[in-house]
């Protein structure tokens, strides 16, 4: 069986989700728990953990920051000390809308860091536990935003375009070692992340929804879960334009070519 046709059950062992604390994150950690998962939910703040932990049960606190290494191996210890770790949800991630004039490398530098490194940081022990026990599966969250640069996202699209090559590439050797990875690309969704946005978001999805998408995806064999499809369908679309043509009809879309 190809490991992209593997789906992990709860009994099979725990799940693990990153940025557990509001939006998508909270959201999934809630899904996957009312489908009978045990699941470990980290985040740098405890409090609003242990608010869900409070509110739904089946949710284990385990704070931490993804962009501390030892934080992560910390937690991945803490998790695997109770049984395996079946499915790991890396979604911790931030959003810094960003435009030529506006650039900062001090944000560029944050939001690397917490969306690629962070999520190498929970890669390394995930990967260790899983390759050893031959099972498993992880997902991470990138965005639509990473099939070509989008506006407003000098930094947040090269994160995301990022994970997605961090996936195909950590399939290449996983085929081979029991464990499946899958990438997340969701469109827009009403977040702390977005509200931002200064511009009418297509398509925008609430996090209950996007939960329930990601959590639906997670059941089923494949590599990528991709949502809105008919929005991801359209980026993929456009994204296939030459350069210049591209940026051209990005441009023309957003009325900057009258600007």
């Amino acid at each position: 069986m190809s490991i992209f046709q593997k789906v992990m059950q709860p009994a099979d062992g725990a799940a693990w989700v990153t940025g557990a604390s509001a939006g998508i994150g909270r959201a999934v950690a809630i899904k996957l728990a009312r489908r009978g998962w045990t699941v470990y939910a980290t985040a740098r703040r405890a409090e609003p953990l242990e608010q869900l932990a409070s509110e739904q049960d089946g949710i284990i606190v385990v704070p931490g920051d993804v962009t501390s290494l030892d934080d992560m191996r910390a937690a991945v210890a803490r998790i695997t000390s109770d049984g395996p770790l079946a499915l790991t949800v890396l979604n911790a991630g931030i959003y810094k809308p960003m435009r030529a004039q506006t650039f900062s490398a001090v944000d560029a530098a944050q939001t690397f860091d917490v969306n690629l490194t962070g999520v190498a940081n929970g890669l390394e022990p995930v990967l260790k536990h899983m390759i050893g026990r031959k099972d498993g599966h992880i997902a991470l969250v990138a965005s639509v935003a990473g099939y070509r640069g989008l506006p407003n996202a000098v930094a947040y699209s090269p994160t995301k375009a990022g994970l997605i090559a961090m996936a195909e590439a950590l399939a290449m050797d996983l085929v081979d070692l029991g464990v499946r990875i899958s990438v997340i690309n969701p469109g827009f969704v009403e977040t702390e992340a977005t509200s931002v946005n200064e511009f009418e978001m297509p398509m925008l999805l609430q996090p209950d929804d996007a939960a329930q998408r990601i959590v639906d995806g997670l059941s089923k064999p494949g590599f990528e879960i991709r949502f809105p499809w008919q929005f991801a369908a359209i980026l993929r679309l456009i994204g296939l334009l030459p350069n210049r043509a591209y940026i051209w009809a990005v441009r023309k879309a957003l009325g900057w070519d009258k600007v």
